[in-house]
């Protein structure tokens, strides 16, 4: 695989992780017993987090990255799904 084509597949992944973490550990203003700010949304988390969990949408492309391109070096598995 070309360094090009492992960087799109890995920003692809990263989104894909980055959205599935998203909703980790969140509570809303409702949840947490805390007032709402005026014009905001009831439903909004008090604290996002957002930095741990690019970290661990990261963490979680370069994992499914990383087994991806061996799945698909691995001669084994390419001798298999070529029948």
């Amino acid at each position: 695989m070309q360094i090009g084509s492992f960087v799109a597949v890995f920003f692809v992944l990263w989104w894909i992780s980055f959205v599935a973490v998203l909703p980790i550990g969140n509570k809303s203003f409702h949840e947490a017993g805390e007032k709402v700010v005026a014009g905001s949304d009831p439903g909004a988390p008090v604290n996002p987090r957002l930095l741990r969990k690019a970290l661990m949408a990261t963490a979680l492309a370069i994992l499914l990255s990383l087994l991806l391109f061996w799945a698909m070096s691995n001669e084994t598995l390419h001798h298999y799904w070529s029948r």
